[in-house]
């Protein structure tokens, strides 16, 4: 039982309930299982997006971009739907991946071949990114007006009850699952995180390793790009503006260290569905704007102490098993 406390999703997890606990006692209907099943669907995109950028944060790198890859790849989804509203939206979805995968690539390669911290590189490139989606669209916006029924049901269609966008967010949770856990590349992706030295002399690559992390970010980036758009049913230069930052938090919260070499897909997925919950909760329940955004600020830095103490622990635990054998 001690040793199944440890993990920090046990202890995240007892903490949305007790959150919903409490957001019951002034909203009742909170609770509801068909309003918490509308609260994992209105959060499915910060969790797709936090899966991507945990990858990045695992191997001590960042991925400032994501947000402005987003905002680009779900303009050329939408202005490409608004010219051709025949196009599939499956193909428009692989479109999407596409365009997102190259985004991320150009990250990765300036990361991986000239060696710049991704810091620098994804903080260039956001600004990079949000000024070519101003000038492929000219600063005009794509309203709903113009784009296909299609285009905007396709994730609001139900599947055994549950949203399109639902199930979607939930088959990336398991491919990024399988991927950490039963693949070399999950562990690879650990390793580097733990110690990029000793990765090298197991004969991991790292820089390939960080560019392919970053086209799985790109990727994941374009997805989201169509999956936004559709869902608020507007393109302009101003989406997701500064959302990089929630994407970031729903790690910080999910036990993700910024370190690198710590944390799960659980973790990632609790931590969004934490931020998700408090940004539904809030407003339901009249807390004003600037208590949202203190709350919210609040439970990030709580999230960055308990990160910080749990890696010294681990730290001081490896230090006593090294003086016990000594």
């Amino acid at each position: 039982m001690k040793a199944f406390l440890k993990y920090r999703e046990i202890w995240l997890a007892a903490a949305i309930i007790v959150l919903i606990g409490l957001i019951s006692t002034r909203f009742p209907a909170f609770a509801d299982p068909g309003n918490l099943r509308q609260v994992f669907n209105d959060t499915s995109i910060l969790m797709i997006l936090a899966l991507g950028q945990m990858v990045v944060i695992l191997t001590r790198s960042i991925d400032l971009s994501m947000a402005s890859n987003l905002c680009f790849t779900g303009m050329v989804v939408a202005m490409l739907n608004a010219a051709h509203p025949a196009i599939p939206i499956p193909l428009l979805i692989v479109i999407a991946l596409a365009v997102g995968l190259v985004l991320g690539a150009i990250n990765g390669l300036l990361v991986w071949r000239l060696n710049i911290p991704s810091i620098v590189v994804t903080l260039g490139t956001l600004t990079i990114y949000r000024g070519a989606t101003f000038v492929l669209s000219g600063g005009a916006w794509v309203n709903a007006d113009k784009m296909s029924p299609e285009f905007i049901g396709f994730q609001r269609a139900a599947f055994l009850g549950i949203p399109v966008l639902s199930w979607i967010a939930i088959l990336v949770i398991a491919l990024f699952f399988i991927l950490m856990t039963r693949t070399a590349l999950g562990r690879s992706i650990y390793a580097i995180g733990v110690n990029p030295t000793a990765s090298v002399y197991t004969g991991i690559d790292v820089g390939r390793t960080k560019f392919i992390v970053f086209c799985i970010s790109g990727m994941i980036g374009g997805l989201a790009g169509y999956l936004w758009i559709s869902r608020y049913v507007i393109a302009s230069v101003e989406v997701a503006n500064g959302y990089e930052l929630n994407i970031i938090a729903a790690c910080v919260i999910g036990g993700i260290s910024i370190a690198g070499g710590i944390g799960s897909v659980g973790g990632a997925v609790l931590g969004a569905l934490f931020l998700g919950i408090i940004s539904n909760a809030l407003p339901v329940i009249n807390i004003s704007p600037f208590w949202q955004m203190a709350i919210s600020g609040s439970a990030i830095i709580l999230a960055v102490v308990l990160n910080a103490r749990g890696e010294r622990q681990q730290g001081r635990i490896i230090l006593r098993k090294v003086e016990a054998a000594t």
